[in-house]
């Protein structure tokens, strides 16, 4: 789940594929056994193109790198679904492909799309490598003892 504010914003859905007997019926299943399944997500209307979506998308990515033995994560994408995709089950496959999906599986309404964890692990890396070389070179200003700022401005005067 996403809040704004305190109020819920959007939410995500994902399990292994076993959990989801559903997903047997897409014409690009099965899902691969090394990946858990996307099932669906939701981001409220007055919330859209604010990053919500990917950010859900990541922290599906972090709990899966948690846990441990899921390689990918999957999900059959709707080449036909509206840009915003309010409301359905299936997932916009352009959305799919915004936050890191490719296509693992063609189809001319249902591909589907994965999300290799190691892109994401590797990803996350560089951009801790960036801040670490950032921080780096902004380095926090030391604070100045009063001896040395009084040596700094001189001897009192008057």
């Amino acid at each position: 789940m996403a809040y704004v504010d305190g109020d819920p914003a959007g939410y995500v859905l994902y399990a292994p594929p076993s959990f989801v007997p559903g997903a047997t019926t897409f014409p690009t299943a099965p899902v691969s056994e090394d990946a858990v399944l996307l099932m669906t997500a939701m981001i409220r209307p007055e919330h859209a193109d604010a990053g919500l979506g990917r950010m859900l998308v990541q922290a599906v990515a972090k709990d899966l790198l948690k846990r441990g033995g899921i390689r990918a994560v999957e999900a059959f994408g709707d080449v036909r679904a509206p840009r915003d995709g309010y409301g359905g089950c299936v997932l916009p496959a352009d959305f799919l492909l915004r936050v890191g999906f490719k296509t693992h599986r063609t189809h001319g309404r249902y591909p589907r799309m994965r999300l290799e964890l190691k892109s994401v692990l590797t990803w996350r890396e560089e951009v801790e490598h960036a801040l670490e070389r950032l921080m780096g070179v902004v380095r926090p200003a030391r604070p100045v003892s009063p001896a040395a700022e009084r040596d700094h401005r001189g001897p009192p005067t008057g």
